[in-house]
């Protein structure tokens, strides 16, 4: 019979947060007694289980390290960066996996999407690029971009900026979308283009 090895005591196992409905039953009892022995469950176990938020109390009572998989909304689209990483400073894309996320890539003469580059301050290097990965986080703030996230999830939401914003509201064109009818079929604004439309919009809060 083969025992685990033996890794870091949690504080105390009287009340687990593996233990919360919030994780798969088998996956909670494996958990749970590993955390009887006072040992830390298996890495691949922990990866199973790490997009349920029992996980985010999981890693800190053992200490395990944080879960390298990510959402992004950006631009009216999801896209899910296995490789991705979320800590307290932001959203870390691998610099590799940068373009095909979010359309930006590092170049010598900085961050740019077509023709477009965007400077860095050299002071602040550091905080945009760090171990092979890009702080999307630092660098949409920088562009004055809303985000914000869902630390449970690891779900990060990108907004337009100020500018972006007011000059489409300025220009009366209401934004492009696809939404379906009574009958389930799909109609997209632009496809009514040189038409009159009539929208009419509301909200249940």
């Amino acid at each position: 019979m083969v025992r685990p090895s033996p890794g870091p005591r949690p504080k105390s196992c009287a009340v687990l947060p593996c233990q919360s409905s919030a994780l798969p039953g088998k996956d909670a009892r494996i958990i749970a007694g590993f955390a009887r022995r006072g040992h830390a469950p298996p890495r691949s176990l922990v990866s199973r289980c790490a997009r349920q938020p029992a996980m985010v109390n999981l890693r800190r009572l053992f200490a395990l390290p944080e879960t390298t998989m990510a959402t992004l909304l950006l631009e009216n689209t999801v896209r899910v960066l296995p490789q991705a990483r979320s800590d307290e400073a932001g959203l870390w894309i691998p610099l590799e996996d940068l373009e095909s996320a979010t359309g930006w890539a590092l170049k010598p003469q900085g961050v740019c999407r077509g023709e477009v580059c965007v400077l860095l301050p050299r002071s602040r290097e550091a905080g945009f690029v760090a171990g092979g990965r890009f702080n999307f986080t630092a660098f949409a703030r920088y562009l004055g971009q809303p985000i914000v996230n869902h630390a449970a999830t690891s779900t990060w939401a990108v907004g337009e900026t100020a500018e972006a914003r007011s000059t489409a509201l300025r220009s009366l064109e209401a934004p492009d979308f696809t939404l379906p009818d009574m009958q389930g079929r799909e109609h997209t604004l632009s496809d009514y283009r040189g038409r009159k439309v009539f929208l009419v919009s509301w909200a249940s809060w």
